[in-house]
């Protein structure tokens, strides 16, 4: 029977602002590569060839990044971003296959659990997460789908949440885009006849926080197989699972743990030591006698010497001369195009795209977009 996928990528992800304010969710990167890609290589991978993505917010990224993807794709628009069931409505006109299967394309899912998922006439992919209160979690009798309780408080760490993920029988999606409410469809299965089984995920993450798309990135890094395409010098040393892009250069002295990638172009001074959960994007400059650790570190940011970044991750563009970071929840949040200055001390801040900041401060709090810290 002939399945379609329709890849939910319209979404803004106002939780993990500033880092979105600039991009959508989706194309944040994990594993040095956007969220999106790994989903439709998971689609890809369980044998889906018919794929529609919707897009939304800065929907002119997303459909540039689309026409790099080796595999074509449809792509239909969500004018108004009013959910995730009005986003599948909005491909009801693209669906004509006998099953359908519901990804959003800014959580993490791997082919094995999608290929789990359709085997089944109508199933939802469920998994356990540490904060189940901030999604539906859901009531299963005998492996059916019984109900879904948006945001309940009184449930332990661990219990069975919706990630998202469907695969529907076309009575099923038919029925779905003829009502009025869609959202209340999956409360609403048990008494229309259409047993839904509930498929648990093999491998499934949301970046819905910033230390959730840490947690994501280092997950992705340590499924990388090591290559190492650059200059590196013979006394430097490389550990574990390391991928270095084209035309890195590691300078001497310098140590690297994986897992850790490292983008193309990137220059990595003298007695630098990166280590694991840490990534860097394209053309990254990392000066001497600096420290990374789990951290991503985006484009053509420049990390200044006698730095100390941890648990991080730091936006496009950016300067940081001789700054540290210390831990608590997160060292901080950075976004784009934006100047720290010598001596500064970053502990669980969140701060804005095109922000300069002097040096010498402490900051511990969140600094709004276009502000000068003097």
């Amino acid at each position: 029977m002939s399945i379609q996928a329709v890849v939910l990528a319209a979404g803004e992800g106002m939780r993990l602002r500033p880092l979105t304010k600039n991009r959508p969710k989706v194309l944040l990167p994990a594993g040095n590569r956007p969220i999106l890609e790994h989903v439709l290589d998971a689609v890809v991978g369980a044998g889906i060839r018919d794929i529609t993505v919707v897009v939304g917010y800065k929907k002119e990224q997303v459909l540039k990044f689309l026409n790099t993807y080796p595999v074509p794709v449809k792509t239909v628009v969500q004018s108004k971003q009013l959910g995730t069931f009005h986003a599948v409505s909005c491909a009801k006109s693209e669906v004509t296959a006998d099953r359908l299967l519901i990804v959003p394309g800014d959580n993490y899912v791997n082919a094995e659990s999608i290929r789990a998922l359709i085997r089944e006439e109508n199933g939802a992919l469920v998994a356990p997460h540490k904060r189940p209160w901030d999604y539906g979690v859901i009531t299963q009798k005998e492996g059916i789908l019984c109900s879904t309780n948006m945001h309940a408080h009184d449930v332990p760490s661990g219990s069975l949440v919706e990630t998202g993920a469907y695969i529907l029988g076309k009575k099923l999606y038919e029925a779905f885009f003829e009502i009025d409410e869609p959202d209340k469809i999956v409360n609403d299965m048990p008494y229309t006849g259409h047993n839904v089984k509930v498929v648990e995920a093999k491998g499934w993450y949301d970046a819905d926080c910033f230390t959730d798309l840490l947690e994501l990135n280092r997950y992705l890094l340590g499924k990388q197989k090591p290559i190492i395409r650059g200059s590196v010098d013979q006394r430097a040393v490389i550990r574990g699972h390391v991928v270095l892009g084209k035309n890195v250069k590691v300078g001497p002295g310098t140590v690297i743990n994986g897992p850790a990638v490292i983008g193309d172009d990137c220059e990595i001074h003298p007695n630098v030591c990166i280590e694991a959960g840490t990534a860097l994007g394209a053309r990254v400059t990392v000066e001497p006698f600096t420290y990374l650790k789990n951290s991503i570190v985006m484009s053509d940011t420049v990390i200044g010497a006698q730095s100390r970044v941890v648990d991080s991750i730091i936006g496009e563009g950016c300067s940081l001369e001789q700054v540290g970071t210390s831990s608590y929840g997160f060292g901080a949040v950075i976004g784009d195009r934006t100047t720290v200055g010598a001596f500064t001390r970053l502990r669980g801040a969140v701060i804005g795209n095109n922000v300069e900041i002097d040096g010498g401060r402490l900051i511990e709090t969140e600094i709004p977009n276009d502000t000068r810290v003097m």
